[in-house]
């Protein structure tokens, strides 16, 4: 039997203890931000701009569904208002967008993290082709001009593409750097 399910006084945890469990657990919004900030620099990427909306929307699913203590409605806030002040996208898209993925993949967790890798990919499929055609639909209004749907079927098709890459190192991480209970 485990010492830690036992009754009684335990010690308190040390600074070093706390401060390792407090990186663990904002490990995934960290990490989403870096790369929100990585992907706005003046890389001369083709398509960089679906590249960071891609990269946003693959880090709230999968934290959402495989880690979502870590990743909090306030943190995928601010992750969507970091997207719109760095990205090209009216103010609000990147927002709406972010917490209504967050919302479909805590919705659907239960179900979602017993099924297999390419079912999950799959349903990141709907969504993502969902969510670019909601930003595009929300950026043609807020412009008020109908806005060409290449660049949104372009940033489903790249999501499509990324998710399985970014997935495989957050599937990584999740098992052992970010893990808040090995700290």
């Amino acid at each position: 039997m485990s010492t830690e399910r036992l009754p009684g006084i335990r010690p308190r945890p040390s600074l070093w203890r706390r401060l390792d469990m407090a990186a663990r657990r904002s490990f995934p919004a960290s990490v989403a931000a870096l790369l929100l900030l990585a992907t706005s620099a003046p890389l001369g990427l083709p398509g960089q701009a679906e590249l960071q909306a891609t990269i946003a929307l693959s880090c709230v699913f999968f934290w959402s569904l495989f880690r979502p203590a870590s990743m909090p409605p306030a943190a995928v806030f601010l992750l969507g208002l970091l997207a719109d002040l760095l990205g090209y996208a009216p103010p609000g898209v990147s927002v709406l967008t972010l917490l209504l993925v967050h919302g479909l993949a805590l919705h659907w967790r239960r179900v979602l993290t017993q099924l297999g890798f390419m079912l999950v990919w799959l349903c990141f499929v709907g969504i993502a082709s969902g969510a670019a055609g909601l930003e595009w639909a929300l950026t043609s209004m807020m412009t008020f001009r109908l806005l060409p749907p290449a660049p949104a079927f372009f940033q489903a098709a790249l999501g499509v593409g990324v998710y399985p890459l970014l997935a495989v190192m957050f599937t990584h991480a999740h098992q052992t750097l970010a893990e808040p209970e090995h700290a």
